[in-house]
């Protein structure tokens, strides 16, 4: 059953669309002022790895101004004007104007404005736009997900499967905690993960760390990537990417020792801990979320539970 059966999704998506290219414009403008000039900063919020710029405030700005312009009865959370916002039943745009800033500040591409509706909890639209690499992943509730609008995902053209987790690209991030215990917990699963079998390890293919969660979660969708995990992330970093994996037949998973159901609400999207895996073929045996969960369960065991 729809979660926005009373909202026009097409409109909604080619605003969000539209509304993504003129950040991503902003975006590029942006940083090439701030290459350009000699006194160019940036602010610390949490720790000296977690950072916001001039060009964060002005774009979340602009998006928010154009959300309230457009949609004067919908609510709206974004990162940099962040105070604790709930995400309820209203149809509630969740945005972050620059995932990424840190990459955004080194000139590093894998940067995106990521802009996403939800609706009693589920994200029905989302539009993840980088502008560097000229990458626009979309998706509406019902409607499928793609890449600049053409390509429709997975890439692959359907759900491949997956033998084992030992064959798998999965994306990691260090985040901002850089402090014990999330650190070295983090750090022994990126090792269990890559060691060798007679180590006691998965061996997958390899890790992947770009340094944006909405990026990770687009490539996850478009099956570029097996799964991505994340524990301390925020709504708007995994609101609009959650929408285009879920449409693009990928699933949400919440943290070790959740239901690991495949359904989303505002619980999980705030929840922090995040598994992202990308549909996967079914066997004769197992429909596509009975795999899913297969690896998921397989995955979190090789981690701690651990808090943001």
């Amino acid at each position: 059953m729809s979660a926005s059966p009373e909202l026009d999704l097409d409109s909604i998506l080619a605003f969000t669309i539209k509304l993504a290219l003129d950040a991503g414009e902003m975006i590029r403008d942006g940083q090439q002022k701030r290459f350009a000039s000699e006194s160019a900063s940036e602010d610390e919020k949490v720790n000296s790895v977690d950072l916001v710029t001039e060009v964060d405030k002005a774009v979340e700005e602009f998006i928010t101004k154009k959300i309230k312009e457009t949609y004067p009865d919908h609510q709206f959370i974004g990162e940099e004007t962040f105070k604790g916002q709930k995400i309820t039943d209203e149809p509630t745009w969740i945005g972050d104007p620059i995932d990424g800033t840190t990459n955004f500040i080194h000139g590093f591409p894998m940067v995106a404005t990521s802009i996403g509706l939800a609706v009693k909890g589920v994200p029905v639209v989302g539009v993840v736009y980088n502008p560097f690499l000229d990458q626009l992943y979309s998706a509406a509730e019902g409607r499928g997900a793609y890449l600049n609008q053409k390509t429709k995902l997975p890439i692959t053209g359907k759900a491949k499967p997956l033998a084992s987790l030992g064959q798998a690209l999965i994306a990691v991030e260090y985040g901002s905690s850089r402090s014990p215990p999330a650190l070295p917990s983090k750090v022994k699963t990126f090792q269990t993960l890559a060691a060798h079998p007679d180590q006691g390890g998965k061996m997958v293919h390899s890790l992947r760390s770009v340094g944006s969660a909405a990026i990770n979660i687009a490539l996850v969708a478009s099956g570029g990537l097996d799964m991505y995990w994340e524990v301390g992330c925020w709504a708007w970093d995994v609101c609009a990417g959650t929408c285009i994996l879920r449409e693009a037949g990928g699933v949400l998973f919440g943290p070790k020792g959740s239901s690991l159901s495949g359904e989303v609400d505002g619980d999980l999207l705030t929840g922090r801990k995040y598994l992202s895996v990308r549909g996967i073929a079914s066997t004769a045996d197992e429909t596509t979320l009975q795999v899913q969960q297969r690896f998921a369960r397989e995955f979190y065991d090789t981690t701690d539970e651990i808090e943001p």
